[in-house]
């Protein structure tokens, strides 16, 4: 299970890290939607890392970020999930309160594999927008990383 969770991190780091650039080369092109949606992947992968295994100040979870951050705060995420990986055991159960303060508990698992579900949910999100934009979309799909 660690080798495959390393492989889907492995193929959200790339589709985040050429979205990430696509971005910022059509920025002017783009909604500013985008910019928002792109930012709350960041922002909800960093705040899930560190429900797990706290290491900064969470981000708010709609927090804007400037492009010119992206692609280092999506590899910094990645840098983290990747510890979590190889150095927790994925059934241990945490603790944890949402943004609205309720409390939940859920494995490390599914945790790691809602982060990447997550991505892919806002990824699409963005495609659509591109396309709004008269803009190709990214083909972010997994098979293609695979392939």
């Amino acid at each position: 299970m660690v080798q495959f969770f390393k492989e889907l991190f492995d193929y959200n780091l790339e589709c985040n890290q050429i979205l990430a650039q696509a971005i910022v080369s059509q920025q002017e092109q783009l909604p500013e939607k985008v910019i928002s949606l792109y930012s709350h992947i960041l922002n909800a992968h960093q705040i899930w890392n560190n429900r797990i295994d706290p290491k900064a100040k969470t981000f708010g979870v709609w927090q804007v970020h400037d492009t010119g951050e992206f692609i280092s705060l999506d590899l910094t995420n990645y840098r983290h999930s990747s510890s979590i990986i190889e150095s927790t055991d994925l059934n241990q159960t945490i603790n944890y309160k949402n943004s609205t303060g309720q409390h939940f508990t859920s494995t490390i698992r599914d945790i790691i594999f809602h982060i990447i579900n997550h991505s892919t949910y806002h990824r699409a999100q963005i495609a659509t927008e591109f396309r709004q934009s008269n803009l190709d979309p990214l083909m972010t799909d997994y098979i293609m990383f695979k392939r």
